[in-house]
């Protein structure tokens, strides 16, 4: 994107829709770990799903990186449809949407507390049992059996 292009861009408020964008301007993410900060969109909220791979340990490790997570699952031998799903969400064009990571959630929920509700599943797994959620009502961050079926949120990132 060229700097005039750049200039151009207007954010809007917090839990608001971001034209061209997607979905809902969900909050700023800072820099970390030598990765450049950046805007969250939240999509649409799509079928329950399962997190896929009861008893099997994943390589979706990371707490922060939900793309990462996303992408290491779509890859990897097994199946893993909460992943699968919001990976294959398409909004206004955009195709690069991720199922978030346990801190991405957190952040979405202290961004937009009382806006959204029910539990979510992150792309975090917690061991080869269990996976990472968030019930957005209350802020609660858990772990849940894979196998249960919860919301996905699929998130994608802006940076400006």
């Amino acid at each position: 994107m060229q700097a005039a292009e750049q200039a151009q861009i207007t954010m809007p408020e917090i839990g608001a829709v971001w034209p061209g964008q997607g979905g809902i301007y969900a909050g700023f993410i800072p820099a970390r770990n030598g990765a450049e900060g950046y805007h969250l969109i939240l999509g649409d909220e799509l079928e329950r799903a399962e997190w896929g791979q009861y008893g099997d340990e994943s390589p979706a490790t990371s707490l922060i990186d939900g793309r990462a997570n996303t992408e290491a699952l779509v890859n990897a031998d097994g199946e893993y449809p909460a992943a699968i799903a919001a990976y294959g969400h398409i909004a206004e064009g955009h195709g690069d949407f991720y199922l978030p990571a346990a801190a991405e959630l957190y952040e979405i929920w202290l961004n937009l507390n009382g806006k959204l509700r029910g539990w979510v599943w992150s792309s975090s797994q917690r061991s080869a049992n269990f996976a990472f959620l968030l019930y957005f009502d209350g802020g609660f961050q858990g772990s849940l059996g894979k196998g249960r079926e919860l919301r996905v949120r699929p998130v994608r990132r802006f940076i400006q």
